[in-house]
C-alpha cells in the first residue's frame, strides 16, 4: 500500500513540475488559437473608373447567449427584439420567443443573421446587448468576402478569376498583386467546432490588395459586347470573339468572348481572342501580300491572271468563291476582291524557291510566336518552316491564303494595328496600372514589339488596298459615306478530324464544307485610325450566312459607327444623314425627346444609359445609373410631376 502510495506521489510531482509546462501548453492549444482575417482582394477598375471586379463582405451573426448576465438580457431583450426586428424583418415577438429559448438553453453560438452586408453589420454591433462587445455582448461576428462583378457577366473571361477553379484573366495574373496581406487574432474555443475572437480587436490588421487599373473602357465594352451577341444570335454561331484596341498606345479597349450553350444562350465561355489558335483564312493575305510589296517583287499594279477561278497545284484545288474568276487583274485588286487564286500564283511565283525569306517576313509580324500575355491560357501559333517534318510541297501555297497555319484573334489585330501606327507594332495590354489605398504604385507603359514592319511605301499601298476592300471590295456592304473604314475580310473553312455525323456515319478527316470560321479585321478612321478591331464568329448556321463579309463585318461597322457617334475621334465629325433608317429613327426620336418641354417624368425604359442619361439631365434631374446597357427600370414614374434636382435612379441591363 505504501509503494502504491509513494508511486502515485511520484506521478503527480512529475505531471506538475517536470512535465507540467508541456500540458498546460497543451491545453492551451485544445481552447486557444489563432485564427486567419483574410485581407480584402484588390477591386479592378476599368480605365474610367467603373468597377468592375471587387470583394463584397458577407457576415454571419452569432450570439455567446452564455456570457451575457440574465438582468442585462431581461433588461434589453425587448430593444434587442425591436432592432432586430427592422433589419431582419419578423416580429419583435418572434425575436424575443427565439433569443429567450436560446437563453435556457445555454445556447453558446446561437445564429442570429446569414449573409449581411457590412453596413448591417456595423449597425448590429451597435444594438443593445451586442454593443457590451464580446465577452459582456456575445456578439460574435463571421467575416467572409464573395467576389461581385457590377457591370455583370460582360468581359468576365478577361476580367478573370482566382479561386478553386484556377487563375484565369486579369485577377489570375495578378494574383499576388490582389491579395493583400492577411491579418491575426485570437480565438477561445466556447464549444465543440465553436470558437469566438478573445478581444474586440485585432493582433495584426490586415492589408487589402492592389487594385487593378484596366484598359477597358466601359462604353467601347457595352458597345463591342451586344453588336457581337446580336451577330451570334442572328446566326446561331457556336461562339465568338470581337476585340478593340487603341492604335497608338496597345490598350485593349474593349474585349467580348462569347459561347453558346445548349439553350441557345451566350456567355462569357472562355477567352478565344487569347486562347484559341485557328487557320485565319483571307485575313492573312494580308501578311502575303505585305510581304511581296516589302520585298518589292511586286506592286500593286502588277498582273495576275486569275483564270477561271481555279487552279490546281500539285493535284490540291484552289479556288475562288466567285464562279468563273477574275480573269487578269492587278494585284491590289486581287486583295480587295480576295482571290484565293490570285495571291496563291503570286506568293508561289516569287518565294516558291525561297521559302525562307517568307517565313521571316511572318516572324517580324509577330505570327511565330506567342505575344506573351501576363493573362494564363494564350494559345501557340502554328507556322511550320521549310526544316519542319510537317512541311510539304504545297505548305507555301497553302500559308499565302490563310491554310496550313494557325494563329490567335490577338495576333491578327496586333498586326492590323501596326499597319494602323505606322508600321509600328506595339503589344496588346490590358493593365494601365497598379494601386493601392489611391496611390499609384507601378504604370505600365505601351511596349514597342518592332519599330517598323514595313516600309511607308508599302504601308501606304497596304492601307489603300484595304480603303478600296470596303468601299468596292469584299467589303462593300459594310461601306459608309459618313466615316471611313478598312480592312479585310475573312472566310476559312473548318479543318475537322475523322468523326461521325448524327446519324452514325464516318466522315473521314479535311475541310469541312458546312463548318466555317467568319472574320473581319481592320481599323477606323482610315486616314488617322484610332482604333483598330476584329472580330472572329466560328460555325454561323451556313442557310443564314457564312462569309466574313455578311457575319464578321456588319459586327464591325457597328463597333466603329457607335463608337464615332458617342466618343467623336479626333476632329473628325459625322455627317448628319444616317444610311441606316433603323439607326436614323432612333436618333430622331432622340432629338425629338431633347426638343420637349418636359413637365412630367418622361419613360426612359429601353432607351441606352447614355441617352437616357442626356435627356433627364437636360431637364434637370440628377441621374444615378448602375448596370450597363438599356434602361430596365426607373425610381420615378412616368408621367409624376417634374421637379427640378429630384434624384432618379435607373437600372441597365
Amino acid at each position: 500500500m505504501t509503494v502504491f502510495l509513494l508511486a502515485i506521489i511520484v506521478r503527480v510531482i512529475n505531471l506538475q513540475y517536470v512535465q507540467g509546462d508541456k500540458y498546460r501548453e497543451l491545453a492551451t492549444e485544445l481552447t486557444v488559437r489563432q485564427d486567419t482575417i483574410y485581407a480584402n482582394k484588390g477591386n479592378v477598375y476599368a480605365a474610367d473608373g467603373n468597377l468592375l471586379a471587387t470583394s463584397m463582405s458577407k457576415f454571419n451573426i452569432y450570439m455567446d447567449l452564455v456570457t451575457v448576465d440574465s438582468d442585462v438580457f431581461e433588461d434589453n431583450i425587448v430593444a434587442l427584439s425591436k432592432e432586430l426586428s427592422k433589419i431582419l424583418g419578423k416580429s419583435v415577438g418572434y425575436h424575443q420567443k427565439r433569443l429567450r429559448a436560446a437563453k435556457n438553453k445555454k445556447r453558446r453560438y446561437f445564429l442570429i443573421a446569414r449573409n449581411i452586408g457590412y453596413t448591417d453589420y456595423l449597425k448590429m454591433k451597435k444594438f443593445p446587448i451586442f454593443n457590451l462587445g464580446v465577452y459582456r455582448g456575445g456578439f460574435i461576428a463571421k467575416h467572409r468576402t464573395e467576389r461581385e462583378h457590377p457591370i455583370g457577366k460582360i468581359a468576365e473571361r478577361t476580367i478573370g478569376y482566382d479561386d478553386f477553379r484556377g487563375e484565369a484573366g486579369i485577377e489570375g495574373a495578378f494574383a499576388d498583386y490582389m491579395q493583400g496581406e492577411n491579418g491575426l487574432r485570437w480565438e477561445q474555443k466556447i464549444a465543440k467546432n465553436q470558437w469566438k475572437p478573445i478581444t474586440d480587436y485585432n493582433e495584426k490588421e490586415p492589408i487589402d490588395g492592389h487594385d487593378i487599373i484596366t484598359t477597358i473602357d466601359v462604353n467601347i465594352q457595352d458597345i463591342t459586347h451586344h453588336a457581337l451577341l446580336k451577330s451570334l444570335e442572328y446566326f446561331e454561331a457556336d461562339h465568338g470573339c470581337a476585340v478593340v484596341m487603341e492604335t497608338a498606345t496597345g490598350e485593349i479597349k474593349a474585349i467580348s468572348n462569347l459561347g453558346r450553350t445548349k439553350k441557345g444562350k451566350y456567355y462569357e465561355k472562355r477567352n478565344y481572342a487569347v486562347w484559341e489558335s485557328h487557320e485565319p483564312g483571307s485575313t492573312f493575305k494580308l501578311a502575303s501580300l505585305m510581304a511581296a510589296l516589302d520585298d518589292k517583287v511586286i506592286d500593286t499594279s502588277t498582273v495576275v491572271d486569275t483564270e477561271k477561278g481555279r487552279i490546281f497545284i500539285h493535284g490540291s484545288k484552289v479556288e475562288d468563291s466567285h464562279r468563273g474568276g477574275y480573269g487578269k487583274i492587278s494585284a491590289g485588286r486581287v486583295f480587295e476582291v480576295s482571290s484565293n487564286v490570285g495571291i496563291v500564283k503570286l506568293i508561289r511565283k516569287h518565294y516558291d524557291k525561297k521559302p525562307e525569306k517568307f517565313i521571316e517576313k511572318l516572324e517580324s509580324y509577330g505570327f511565330t510566336k506567342p505575344i506573351g500575355f501576363q493573362i494564363k491560357g494564350e494559345g501557340m501559333p502554328v507556322v511550320p518552316k521549310p526544316s519542319d517534318k510537317r512541311w510539304n510541297k504545297i505548305s507555301l501555297e497553302w500559308m499565302s491564303w490563310g491554310y496550313g497555319i494557325s494563329v490567335t484573334p490577338m495576333q491578327t489585330l496586333m498586326f492590323y494595328n501596326a499597319v494602323a501606327n505606322n508600321g509600328v507594332m506595339v503589344k496588346p495590354r490590358f493593365i494601365k496600372e497598379l494601386r493601392r489605398q489611391d496611390k499609384t504604385e507601378k504604370i505600365f507603359e505601351t511596349e514597342v514589339l518592332n519599330s517598323k514592319i514595313a516600309s511607308d511605301v508599302t504601308l501606304s499601298k497596304i492601307r489603300k488596298v484595304m480603303e478600296n476592300v470596303v468601299e468596292k471590295g469584299t467589303a462593300k456592304n459594310i461601306y459608309s459615306s459618313n466615316f471611313s473604314m478598312a480592312g479585310k475580310t475573312g472566310t476559312a473553312k473548318k479543318y475537322l478530324p475523322k468523326h461521325k455525323d448524327k446519324n452514325g456515319k464516318t466522315i473521314a478527316a479535311g475541310y469541312s464544307n458546312k463548318h466555317y470560321v467568319a472574320s473581319f479585321a481592320g481599323f477606323f478612321p482610315a486616314e488617322k485610325p484610332k482604333y483598330s478591331c476584329v472580330v472572329v464568329v466560328h460555325d454561323p448556321k451556313k442557310e443564314k450566312g457564312y462569309y466574313g463579309a455578311t457575319v464578321a463585318g456588319p459586327v464591325f461597322k457597328e463597333i466603329a459607327q457607335k463608337i464615332y457617334t458617342t466618343t467623336p475621334i479626333d476632329n473628325q465629325s459625322v455627317e448628319d444623314e444616317v444610311r441606316f433608317e433603323e439607326i436614323e429613327k432612333a436618333y430622331a426620336k432622340y432629338d425629338n425627346s431633347l426638343a420637349k418641354n418636359y413637365t412630367k417624368i418622361p419613360n426612359v425604359k429601353g432607351m441606352t444609359g447614355m441617352d437616357a442619361l442626356s435627356l433627364l439631365e437636360n431637364i434637370g434631374l440628377t441621374v444615378k445609373i448602375s448596370g450597363v446597357g438599356r434602361v430596365t427600370y426607373q425610381s420615378l414614374k412616368k408621367g409624376q410631376k417634374l421637379v427640378k434636382g429630384q434624384i432618379i435612379t435607373l437600372k441597365l441591363s
